[in-house]
């Protein structure tokens, strides 16, 4: 079946592919949350960069925080690197607000900016909700930043229903709309279903992001099928209890389902796992599966040329429920 390689991105003028490319794992081992992975090689974030845009996505979401600036870099630099200069692709980044004032949004778009070489900020977001400025201060900045034209759209991530209520409020204020909300999301993890969340977005009209699709990598039934792939993961995710004996035990009738699935498409876990994102709920989810791995990007891409049916989406929903948070 061939699906069409783009949508509405919410209420903007964005045209996205259903997947977008996560660029955490390019943090280059920096700073504080880039230790989560392993530092990459250039000639890999470019392969992976360059598989991911030839199978069909085309935006990349990464963040100040991700490496201190390295994840924003190094995309840029492998962007230059892998892709013919005159193809358009869209860039999503993240301002971080922990121990700062609104302020600093309109201080620090320059670095964010040249960080990425100079190309266009399609999305940015406020990633946490939490900094010592209110949420309508923090949209007040970046409606200054749109304005001046240094960004495209405005997003946030982690935030509640309340609070992108209270931002889309504030932004139209200013005639100008929320475009999303990235926040954690996968079939394992499915409270924005419960919190309002995702009713809100769908309210508004904004878009849903959801950040590890796959909870690290649990929902591709490898770690299941040989739990000793667990030793060998480097960082801190081994430690989540979702990688633990009683977690893996707990997901295991959903893997089971995604495999029955995947075997009428022959396709992964991991491509039927993220082809339920994207079609669940109309268009209203996005989702941003990462790739320290070419075969990862490869695993990626194709999981954007099917649909499930409305019976496959019910027959794995009802197998996550017992399984999710």
């Amino acid at each position: 079946m061939t699906l069409s390689t783009v949508r509405r991105f919410g209420q903007t003028s964005l045209q996205l592919s259903p997947l977008g490319l996560g660029c955490w794992q390019f943090s280059n081992g920096k700073g504080l949350v880039g230790k989560f992975w392993p530092a990459l090689k250039g000639e890999i974030i470019n392969d992976i960069v360059k598989t991911s845009y030839e199978g069909g996505i085309n935006w990349f979401d990464t963040a100040e925080i991700y490496g201190n600036g390295q994840s924003e870099q190094l995309l840029a630099s492998a962007l230059h690197e892998a892709l013919p200069a005159e193809d358009k692709v869209y860039i999503a980044t993240k301002w971080w607000p922990a121990m700062r004032t609104a302020s600093n949004i309109g201080r620090t778009i320059d670095v964010r900016i040249k960080q990425l070489e100079g190309r266009t900020i399609d999305l940015y977001q406020v990633h946490q909700p939490f900094s010592f400025s209110s949420v309508g201060s923090e949209m007040k900045e970046m409606a200054k930043l749109a304005a001046a034209g240094k960004i495209k759209n405005i997003g946030v991530s982690n935030f509640s229903a309340k609070q992108m209520r209270e931002a889309d409020r504030v932004l139209r204020e200013h005639g100008l709309q929320l475009a999303s909300n990235q926040v954690k999301y996968s079939l394992l993890d499915r409270r924005i279903e419960k919190n309002g969340i995702l009713e809100t977005a769908q309210e508004l009209g904004c878009a849903i992001i959801a950040y590890s699709p796959l909870e690290q990598g649990i929902l591709s039934g490898k770690f299941h099928h040989d739990p000793s792939l667990i030793k060998a993961i480097s960082g801190p995710r081994k430690w989540s209890s979702a990688f633990q004996a009683n977690g893996l035990k707990r997901s295991k009738p959903l893997i089971d389902s995604l495999e029955q699935v995947a075997a009428r498409y022959e396709a992964t876990a991991t491509q039927i796992a993220l082809n339920w994102l994207i079609h669940a709920h109309g268009d209203t989810v996005f989702a941003i599966p990462g790739a320290s791995k070419i075969h990862h990007a490869e695993q990626n891409v194709k999981a954007m040329r099917f649909k499930l049916t409305i019976d496959e989406i019910n027959e794995i929903s009802e197998a996550s429920a017992l399984a999710a948070r």
